[in-house]
Formats: C-alpha cells, structure tokens, sequence
C-alpha cells in the first residue's frame, strides 16, 4: 500500500501543463491517490489589470478577476476529463499571488503528500532551462517535489 494519499499538481496552463496533468493521472490511478490541481493567478498581471481599471470608472475589476478564477478552474477540470480521470477523486484549487508563495500556502493548507510539477511554465523566454517558479519550489519545498520535463514539448 502506498504512503501517497494526494498528489498536488501545479499546473498554470501553459503548453505544458497537459503532459504534466496526464502523467499525473496515470501516477494517481498506479497509487490510488487523489488528485489536487492548483493554478495560480500570476499578482503581477492583476496589478497591470488593475492599473488600468483604475483610468475607466466603469470597468468590472471584481467580475474580471472573478471570471479568470472561474475561467481557470473550469480549465482545470477540462484537463482532468482530458485525462480520463474519476471526478470525484480530482479537487481544483485556484489562488491569486505570487505562484510559488501560493503554491506553498496550499501545501501548508492541504497536506498533501506529493507535488508535481513541470520545470517549465508559462515565462519560456525568462529562464531558458527552469522555470522561476520552478526553481523557487525546488529550495522551498517542503514535500517531495516531482519535476515533469517535457522536453518534446520544448522549443529550441
């Protein structure tokens, strides 16, 4: 019997994150465990959002940022489906923050017993062969840490 009751997998919904989602899954159904998908709204784009809310009076701020959390949860659970994987053992977390920062607080939160992540996410062009995010987790981590590489999927 496995010790892995939960894998947490960070996943920000770049072109990585399917290849990295779907070996979880498979990693998941081999240790019967559940699954805990986490996506992390970057701060520094909501305060770009927000700079510019602030010359329009009438545009939405709360619904904006309301729809992206509603928007990435919902990507979430299409990548699960795309993954072939028992919904009601699939959770969907979603946080607005520094991602590193956040996926941190959710591990403290939710105790899971595994992070999976790819070494690369969506700021290709800022490190060239780990993501920041990536590298912040790997000395921060406080769990085992998976990292999912992907290399067919890298540009060169």
């Amino acid at each position: 019997m496995s010790d892995t009751h939960t894998i947490m997998v960070a996943l920000d919904l770049s072109r990585y994150a399917l290849p990295t989602a779907q070996y979880a899954g498979r990693l998941a159904r081999d240790l019967d465990a559940d699954l805990l998908f986490v996506s992390v709204i970057n701060q520094r784009d909501i305060d770009a959002v927000q700079s510019v809310a602030t010359t329009y009076d009438t545009f939405p701020f709360e619904q904006f940022v309301n729809d992206r959390k509603k928007e990435r949860h919902g990507r979430l659970q299409e990548m699960a489906s795309a993954c072939d994987l028992d919904p009601a053992r699939v959770r969907t977390v979603v946080k607005i923050g520094i991602p590193f920062q956040k996926l941190l607080e959710v591990i403290d939160e939710e105790k899971p017993d595994l992070l999976i992540m790819a070494t690369k996410g969506r700021s290709d062009m800022v490190d060239v062969v780990m993501g920041s995010c990536a590298r912040s987790m790997y000395r921060r981590c406080p769990i085992p840490l998976l990292s999912i590489r992907g290399d067919k999927y890298f540009v060169v």
